[in-house]
């Protein structure tokens, strides 16, 4: 086959964790695929930080898994290190994290990738597109190729003229070692699109060698380990520590005289950057009170000497960056494996977006990934594979498949783009989503797989160990709705745990929903080991109940207003109707309604501006 006379379903720009998601997405979904990267041998590169997850990023992941995509299983079989962070606080907050073998994880998904059928790689560097009138039909790259497709998925991360910064040095680049791309951002401004600049950072490698760990605070792994993926990845045995460390005023101090020096206040660096997580330097400048600040010394895989120093993000020149590391304690006599530096690249307002991710402007082009300005492994690969399934539906002539914000955090993530924009790189949190309860990391397969096998992309293996969790779930609960004990069972338990005793049987139901208590509290009933024995209850079908036994009046809370504000989705406002035209909505929500051009009423509920009096003038134009 060759590259001169096919015509691809879907072209992917670049192999990043957006990219590969795409890749693997719309092949999966039966779409010939080729995915074009400048290096072949970087797909899926961690360009920072050697982790996956962490809050609402751990949901993401499971997310991603429970709809089929790769990053869960990529990350289980290349972990090192596995918390279940938040674990104090209710079950909405738990979110899981693992650090990562950077090299093994790369080569992971490049061979997943390569045993995905229907799809194809070529290695150069695309710096055109090619258009048919408002349709895009193919690529250009640096070696001449002209490659025909019928869409086209952009995940260029931080590649697009990207300019990389160094103290007072500045070189293109996409990042440290390999070349910047340009070409693909002058084509979409002449075909009216709007662009930005943004930028990010990463914190020097050291050699871990020359660290001196008795001065610094060890962080273990969780004693019992879990996995991303609902299939059957193995959680780790053996784990590799991290450890802490702080910043200090000598520190400070040395960064603080070097300012002058600094690409971030010296004026070369205009863009803006992720707020939540800063450069040493910036959080020294706004947080001035603070004498110290937490750094994280995490290994970059197994076998590897390699450090990657967490907290200590910098642009600083290099002989700064030397001296005031060095009075970190443990780092007195750190060697550098390479200097931490700032990137600036293009991004395009994802307002220009529909929220399948194609471009209103374009047909058949989509966009994933940094270009639409978010930051964060997780929020890259969340929206390949939401684009790579939305590409494939779009050649096949299918409906776009569109989470709800009450269905996933991918849902809020690709609504509060679409809908708000960001002009700042975007982060998820969980005060982002208002369903929180709902969207939790245990109940992602529930939320997602049903949806993912409906489409085409979740297995039917999948589907099955679902429902039969389910299964498992509900006959627990009745099980224990429809168990009495008596309180000579129940009441050395209720002792044990200091709590007030019972005077006569209870359904066990009851009991076990005291939120000082939980199931494993009850295991020396014999009608309960019975029970788990016969119907093979595992600590995952435990979890579900305790949650459900616990939280479920928030749970139909949540759920029934959802159930209200999703009826606002079906109230469909048409592409063409004209806002300027009608009188009595505010000069504000004109503008902004007229420039994001939502779908529907409850998608115009949530743009920035527009007041619920401006709703209801909309329902009233709308029949309602």
């Amino acid at each position: 086959m060759s590259l001169f006379n096919t015509t691809y379903d879907v072209i992917v720009i670049g192999g990043g964790h957006a990219g590969s998601e795409a890749a693997a997405a719309s092949a999966n979904m039966g779409a010939s695929t080729l995915l074009i990267t400048m290096n072949l041998q970087n797909i899926a590169q961690m360009s920072c930080n050697p982790a996956m997850g962490g809050i609402a990023k751990g949901q993401i992941i499971r997310e991603i898994d429970a709809l089929g995509g790769y990053s869960g299983i990529v990350t289980d079989k290349t972990a090192i290190q596995f918390k279940m962070l938040n674990k104090s606080k209710g079950p909405a907050m738990w979110s899981p994290r693992a650090q990562s073998d950077r090299m093994m994880f790369a080569e992971t998904w490049r061979t997943m990738l390569e045993n995905t059928s229907n799809l194809d790689f070529y290695q150069d560097s695309v710096n055109g597109l090619l258009f048919e009138g408002s349709k895009i039909v193919g690529v250009k790259t640096v070696l001449g190729l002209h490659i025909k497709a019928k869409s086209v998925i952009v995940t260029a991360g931080t590649f697009l003229n990207g300019l990389i910064h160094i103290g007072e040095k500045t070189f293109g680049g996409g990042r440290a070692g390999e070349g910047s791309s340009t070409g693909i951002t002058e084509d979409l401004v002449k075909k009216g699109f709007e662009s930005g600049r943004m930028k990010t950072g990463t914190p020097p490698r050291v050699d871990g060698r020359s660290l001196d760990y008795s001065k610094m605070e060890e962080q273990p792994g969780d004693e019992h380990t879990e996995t991303f993926s609902y299939l059957d990845t193995q959680p780790l045995v053996k784990q590799r520590p991290c450890y802490l460390t702080h910043t200090n005023p000598k520190v400070h101090d040395v960064l603080r005289g070097a300012f002058d020096r600094s690409p971030m206040f010296n004026g070369r660096i205009q863009s803006t950057g992720p707020r939540y997580c800063p450069s040493i330097e910036d959080k020294i400048d706004r947080f001035a009170t603070k004498d110290r600040h937490q750094v994280f010394v995490e290994p970059e895989g197994w076998t590897t000497v390699e450090i990657y120093v967490n907290g200590f993000s910098t642009s600083m020149p290099e002989d700064i960056q030397d001296k005031a590391i060095r009075f970190i304690p443990g780092f007195e006599n750190v060697k550098f494996f390479r200097y931490g530096y700032a990137i600036e690249y293009d991004y395009f307002p994802p307002t220009q977006l529909k929220h399948s991710l194609e471009t209103k402007l374009v047909d058949n082009l989509f966009f994933a990934g940094q270009i639409n300005g978010t930051t964060g492994y997780e929020e890259a690969a969340a929206q390949g594979l939401m684009a790579g399934v939305n590409a494939a539906h779009k050649v096949q002539g299918k409906a776009p498949f569109i989470l709800k914000r009450n269905e996933a955090y991918i849902g809020v993530l690709i609504d509060d783009l679409i809908t708000k924009g960001t002009e700042e790189p975007y982060r998820m949190f969980t005060s982002r989503a208002e369903y929180r309860t709902l969207l939790r990391q245990d109940n992602a397969d529930i939320r997602l797989t049903p949806l993912g096998f409906k489409i085409g992309l979740a297995s039917k293996d999948r589907l099955e160990k679902v429902n039969l969790k389910i299964q498992k779930t509900e006959k627990l609960i009745k099980f224990l709705q429809q168990t009495s004990v008596t309180q000579h069972q129940i009441n050395p338990i209720l002792t044990r745990n200091k709590l007030s005793l019972i005077n006569q049987s209870v359904k066990l139901y009851k009991i076990a929903s005291r939120p000082q208590l939980s199931l494993t509290d009850f295991q020396e009933l014999d009608a309960l080991q019975t029970f788990f024995q016969e119907e093979g209850i595992d600590k995952t079908i435990l979890e579900q109940v305790e949650i459900h036994l616990k939280y479920s009046g928030y749970i139909d809370k949540e759920r029934s207003n959802a159930d209200k504000l999703n009826k606002l989705e079906n109230v469909i406002i048409p592409q063409s109707f004209n806002y300027s035209k009608v009188n009595s909505l505010s000069h504000e929500a004109k503008e902004k309604l007229s420039k994001i051009q939502p779908t529907t009423i409850s998608q115009a509920s949530r743009i920035s501006g527009v007041s619920p009096s401006d709703i209801s003038v909309l329902l009233v134009y709308m029949g309602r």
